[in-house]
C-alpha cells in the first residue's frame, strides 16, 4: 500500500458502527493511482474503514480548468475504467466542462450515464453556476433524472468568482432548477454563510467534503438544514479519510442523525437498494 496516501492502519475492537457511502471522491488525481493495482489497494483501504462505496468524480483537474471535449472524455472514460473493475464499489458521476456547449454536454452525458452507467453529474472550476451555459447542463440532469455536484466555496476567500462558484451562486441555480438535485460540495469550504445560503432551497444538499474539519461545522449544517440534507463525502484523495470519516463521528448530533449523513441519505438520492445496518 502506498504509505505516503494511505497510512497503514490497525483497527481495533469492533469495526465502524456506521456503513459508509462517500459522495466525494477522486481515487485518480493529477495523474496518479491510475493502475489497478493502486485502486485495488484505495477500495481495500476504503474497506477497511467502513465505506461501503465511493462516488468517484473523475481527475477533475488533470488538464487544468478548462479541458477541452477529448480530454474531458479521456477524465470519464478512465472513471468507467474504475466503475468496471470494481463495479459493486464505485458509483460514477460524469464530469463536464460546460463552456463546450449543448451538443457535446448532451452527447457526453448520455454516453456517461445511458451507456455506462454513471449515476451523475460532476462540475468542476470551468464556469460559474450562473452561466448561460448551465442550462444545458441542467436539462440533462432533469431528463436523465440525476443529480448534479457543483463545486463551491466562499468567493469572499476565493477571489475568482468568474469560474469558482459561491455558495450564493450554487443556491441561484437551485432556485432556477427546483427539480434538479444538487449537492453544494465543500462544507468547510463554504462555511457558516454557505449554510445560510441554500436553508430555504430544498432541493440542494451539501457534502462535508474539504479542509481539515472545523469544529461545530457538521453540528451548524444539520441545524440549519437537518441531517436528511447533509452528505458525507471526504475528498479522497487530496484528504485524509479517517479524519474526514471523523469529522462526523465525533460531531455533537445524535446517532441517528450520523447515520443519515453517512449513508442513508446518499443511498436515498442514489437509489442504492441497501438496507444500513
Amino acid at each position: 500500500m502506498n504509505e505516503t496516501l494511505f497510512p497503514p492502519m490497525k483497527i481495533q475492537g469492533k469495526p465502524p458502527i456506521f456503513p459508509i457511502i462517500d459522495v466525494h471522491t477522486h481515487p485518480t488525481f493529477e495523474g496518479k493511482n491510475t493502475e489497478k493495482q493502486e485502486i485495488d489497494e484505495i477500495v481495500e483501504y476504503g474497506k477497511s474503514l467502513g465505506v461501503e462505496r465511493m462516488v468517484v468524480l473523475g481527475d477533475v483537474l488533470l488538464y487544468g480548468r478548462l479541458p477541452d471535449a477529448s480530454q474531458v472524455q479521456e477524465i470519464n472514460n478512465k472513471t468507467a475504467e474504475l466503475l468496471n473493475w470494481y463495479p459493486d464499489y464505485f458509483i460514477g458521476f460524469c464530469f463536464l466542462n460546460p463552456l463546450l456547449g449543448e451538443s457535446f454536454v448532451q452527447e457526453e452525458t448520455e454516453r456517461c450515464i445511458k451507456d455506462n452507467g454513471f449515476a451523475g453529474i460532476k462540475l468542476e472550476i470551468c464556469n460559474n453556476a450562473r452561466d448561460d451555459c448551465m442550462e444545458p447542463v441542467m436539462t440533462q440532469a432533469t431528463a436523465l433524472d440525476v443529480p448534479v455536484l457543483q463545486h463551491s466555496a466562499d468567493q469572499t476567500i476565493i477571489q475568482e468568482r468568474e469560474f469558482h462558484t459561491d455558495p450564493a451562486d450554487t443556491a441561484w441555480l437551485g432556485r432556477q432548477y427546483p427539480d434538479v438535485t444538487i449537492i453544494m460540495a465543500h462544507l468547510t469550504a463554504c462555511g457558516y454563510r454557505g449554510v445560510r445560503e441554500i436553508v430555504d432551497v430544498e432541493n440542494i444538499w451539501v457534502d462535508t467534503s474539504s479542509y481539515q474539519p472545523v469544529a461545530g461545522m457538521v453540528e451548524y449544517a444539520v441545524h440549519h438544514l437537518g441531517a436528511h440534507r447533509v452528505l458525507y463525502g471526504s475528498d479522497l484523495v487530496i484528504r485524509d479519510l479517517p479524519v474526514q470519516i471523523g469529522r462526523v463521528l465525533s460531531a455533537s448530533i445524535s446517532d441517528s442523525e450520523k447515520q443519515q449523513i453517512l449513508y442513508s441519505n446518499t443511498a436515498h438520492i442514489l437509489g442504492i437498494n441497501s438496507e444500513s445496518p
